[in-house]
């Protein structure tokens, strides 16, 4: 997996059962998360690939320098070993995270 931001482009909402299925087809473990507003997570690394896919509000990743502003219907490809922080937007973000070992 190589990191990288999917802007959302279908005509349809990004409804999260739609959302969902996407990352079970791709094999992904899939959970919902949840931030409140203007929540911050420091500098930090997972040990399997993730993949985050907005389904309200919006989240900021910052990996090496670089800015990845997510939406609703947005995506991050997130590979293992990545070094990353985020911060959720003025009204927190919802999103569903895939992990695949």
């Amino acid at each position: 997996m190589e990191l990288g931001c999917i802007p959302w482009n279908d005509p349809r909402e990004p409804g999260e059962s739609i959302l969902r299925a996407r990352l079970e087809d791709e094999g992904f473990e899939v959970h919902v998360w949840r931030d409140p507003a203007d929540r911050i997570y420091s500098e930090h690394s997972h040990d399997c690939d993730k993949s985050l896919w907005v389904v309200r509000g919006q989240i900021v990743f910052q990996v090496s320098g670089r800015e990845f502003p997510l939406g609703p219907g947005d995506r991050l490809l997130l590979p293992a070993g990545v070094t990353h922080r985020a911060r959720a937007g003025p009204d927190g973000a919802r999103y569903l995270i895939g992990q695949r070992r």
